[in-house]
């Protein structure tokens, strides 16, 4: 299992969970976790028991989704590229060099996309209310 410094740690609990609700692309991302084309942007983090519960948004190869994390749960995930002919695992890894910034001056495609999408869909909402 991958592991992340103390100071680290503490920059993951900058925001506690709910602290940024609402704040659209203005929330601030304390860090970013990447696994290959996985990334991680975290915005809130909580302290529980031995680990840490984390809110943020997931840009996958799949599909890119806001969500829960565990800070051990993530540090656990790998890939294994056997399959491949590649006899290495590849662990998720914190992005040291990351300083905190609010999500809009991330420099990310699909995470801009997914950002734009939630910022139409709760302007689309906002206006079925106004018309009744």
């Amino acid at each position: 299992m991958n592991t992340i410094t103390e100071e680290a740690k503490k920059r993951l609990c900058q925001f506690p969970l709910y602290s940024q609700d609402g704040k659209g692309d203005e929330a601030v991302c304390v860090a970013i976790f990447a696994l290959g084309s996985i990334r991680w942007f975290i915005l809130e983090g909580t302290p529980e028991g031995d680990d840490i519960t984390m809110f943020g948004i997931e840009v996958g190869p799949i599909e890119d989704e806001y969500g829960y994390f565990s800070l051990k749960g993530l540090m656990e995930l790998e890939a294994d590229l056997a399959q491949y002919g590649i006899e290495k695992k590849l662990a998720v890894r914190l992005q040291e060099e990351f300083n905190p910034t609010p999500l809009k001056n991330i420099l990310d495609n699909r995470l801009k996309s997914l950002l734009a999408r939630f910022k139409k869909e709760e302007t689309l909402s906002c206006e079925c209310y106004e018309t009744r």
